[in-house]
């Protein structure tokens, strides 16, 4: 393993310095392990897109990511489809890509030694436009709670997002939902459609229980239209996943979705996709990623 080398792309802003305090841990931890590792540092979105792209083309043997999954999101638009592997140091608010592959969280060390100890992994990728996507594609209710979440720079973490939702939750309405699952047609009005390439997003919420990264398929859970106490009620069982058991809650699994509904956004990886309508895919195997050996 001696001699082979790694980027850390770094946001020096997220997290309050949290991230660039986490690369700096990770260079530091692959360093002792006999591996040339630096930081990479991009002025913005697009510049770091650029040298995240610079830096897989000069050969590097792992693309590292430290930050949330706005940042796993710029790594996965610049290494799916390639030999280049993804890994992530967790220094986000969510943290969800690093949840569903098993990744230490709030620990930049442990993170790293799995770079220079653990496994390459392929798993599949959702792909939206020319978007692609680790976690879940939001729409309805939920991606208004993650456009409010971004907005907000207090609290962090999980609190950040159960603050959104009650926010949103006075302007609760039900919306008028057209899907195609595989060539299956459903109409319906639903609070929320998520779209799942892996189980969990807002920060652990497990809104596609279903999902594996491994499966070749989405999985989808729609939540029909309910009252604001209702959906009260149920959200606390998001988190175990608990909710699907709800009467007014669907699951489907599907290798494509397409989806539509008025005025609705869609977001994934806690990144703005576009105003709806959309095609969702599965993509098998898209990326290949370091996960615990």
């Amino acid at each position: 393993m001696t001699g082979r080398r790694a980027a850390v792309l770094v946001n020096p802003a997220a997290g309050r310095g949290a991230a660039r305090r986490a690369a700096d841990e990770a260079v530091r931890v692959l360093g002792s392990a006999g591996w040339q590792a630096w930081v990479v540092t991009g002025t913005d979105a697009d510049d770091s897109r650029a040298r995240a792209r610079e830096c897989v083309a000069s050969g590097v043997d792992v693309l590292a990511v430290a930050g949330g999954d706005g940042m796993v999101s710029i790594g996965l638009q610049t290494v799916a489809g390639s030999d280049t592997p993804l890994a992530v140091i967790p220094a986000g608010t969510g943290n969800d890509f690093a949840r569903s592959l098993g990744i230490p969280r709030d620990d930049a060390p442990s993170a790293a030694r799995v770079i220079a100890e653990g496994a390459r992994r392929y798993v599949d990728l959702g792909r939206c436009g020319d978007r692609w996507f680790g976690t879940v594609l939001t729409s309805g209710f939920d991606s208004l709670v993650t456009h409010r979440a971004n907005s907000m720079s207090w609290p962090r973490g999980r609190a950040r997002y159960n603050l959104a939702i009650l926010a949103e939750l006075a302007k609760l309405r039900p919306l008028p939902f057209s899907l195609r699952l595989d060539g299956l047609a459903v109409q319906l009005d639903a609070t929320l459609v998520a779209v799942g390439n892996a189980p969990y997003y807002g920060g652990g919420m497990k809104m596609c229980p279903e999902a594996d990264l491994g499966s070749g398929q989405l999985a989808i859970t729609v939540v029909e239209a309910v009252g604001r106490t209702e959906l009260v009620k149920v959200f606390p069982r998001v988190y175990k996943g608990a909710h699907t058991a709800h009467p007014r809650v669907r699951t489907y699994t599907a290798r494509t979705v397409e989806i539509d509904s008025p005025g609705v956004f869609g977001y994934a990886d806690g990144e703005f996709v576009g105003n709806l309508p959309a095609r969702v895919s599965c993509v098998p195997r898209a990326v290949a990623v370091m996960v615990p050996g």
